[in-house]
């Protein structure tokens, strides 16, 4: 991507100098009992509260699905070598499908990190090998001599909460020129461009991304918060759709397309707020499409976002209240 199209351009190398990569440090014994199946009944057991020793990974399937018997023994075998780093939780979703419903899963099969009590990121799919060791790398910690590399990613999400948007593009730009495929820093780098205006910019960066790695969480939300934009560009004046609500409130449509404009703008409690009004009122309308909406923001919000969480707290309340 060139300076000239690119609105952080000058970005030099002056933090790469510093982000190195090591050599393997080798495994511990694996301790036992890494990989358990489990139920509605002892979910908060085995997941919520053994998550605050140690990241938990849930994995929904289904004994019909292709792709998860795929999944299984490659995800088995990863987390028995990362020695106890994380757990691997497995749910049937024909037996035991509540959780997997709150938590919005619509495809499998879907493998969720836990960490503190906490759904932290996801993947869906049988990926590769190497993407789900990345995966626990990444919500464990790498043991294999790529702390800086996380350092830098952390520093550059700390400058972003900050504001300052420059360092932060600078860092991810750093950690490109040493690890070119590292997903948050694409997926990061992309996302700073796009709230800049620089769409193209964005398409560039996220063109890099690897065939294997472009469903991970990182990468997949931005795409929807690209896509969610462009969708709400379309949809009209705020203030008209309001005059409609406070019209007919039963206008779903309205309250729909104000939603869809909400979250463009940030504003993603009231956005989640407007389309679990329109679950609550009539969860038919337009074939459910509410519900379906929403689930799409939770993927471009990401797993842990605090907005995410609260609205599928609320939605679970609905759907199995």
């Amino acid at each position: 991507m060139s300076n000239e199209n690119n609105p952080f351009g000058g970005m030099g190398s002056n933090y790469a100098t510093n982000v190195q990569y090591g050599g393997d440090t080798g495994a511990a014994q694996p301790p036992a009992n890494l990989v358990k199946d489990t139920t509605t009944a002892g979910f908060a057991a085995d997941v919520i509260q053994e998550s605050r020793n140690q990241p938990v990974l849930v994995d929904f399937w289904a004994p019909w699905c292709g792709p998860c018997k795929q999944l299984t023994p490659v995800i088995e075998r990863v987390v028995q070598a990362a020695a106890g780093r994380v757990k691997l939780v497995k749910m049937n979703i024909d037996d035991h499908p509540a959780i997997a419903g709150q938590l919005g899963i619509q495809s499998i099969p879907a493998v969720i990190a836990f960490k503190n009590g906490q759904p932290v990121d996801g993947f869906m799919g049988a990926v590769p090998e190497s993407q789900i060791r990345d995966f626990i790398d990444k919500v464990a910690g790498k043991d294999n001599g790529a702390a800086q590399v996380e350092e830098a990613i952390a520093a550059a999400a700390e400058a972003r909460v900050a504001g300052d948007l420059q360092t932060a593009a600078q860092i991810y730009d750093a950690v490109l020129a040493q690890a070119p495929d590292h997903v948050d820093a694409i997926a990061g780098l992309a996302d700073i461009l796009f709230e800049a205006g620089d769409a193209e910019g964005a398409a560039e960066v996220l063109a890099r991304v690897p065939d294997d790695k472009k469903e991970t969480a990182a990468i997949a939300s931005v795409r929807a918060k690209i896509a969610l934009a462009e969708q709400a560009a379309e949809l009209g004046d705020a203030a008209e759709l309001e005059r409609r609500l406070a019209a007919n409130p039963a206008d779903h449509q309205a309250r729909y397309d104000l939603a869809m404009i909400q979250n463009a703008m940030g504003q993603r409690n009231e956005a989640a707020d407007n389309l679990l009004a329109i679950v609550k009122a009539d969860r038919t309308w337009n074939e459910d499409g509410a519900r379906a909406q929403l689930l799409k923001l939770f993927e471009a919000w990401g797993f842990g976002d605090e907005a995410t969480l609260a609205a599928r707290r609320k939605l679970s309340s609905l759907l199995f209240s």
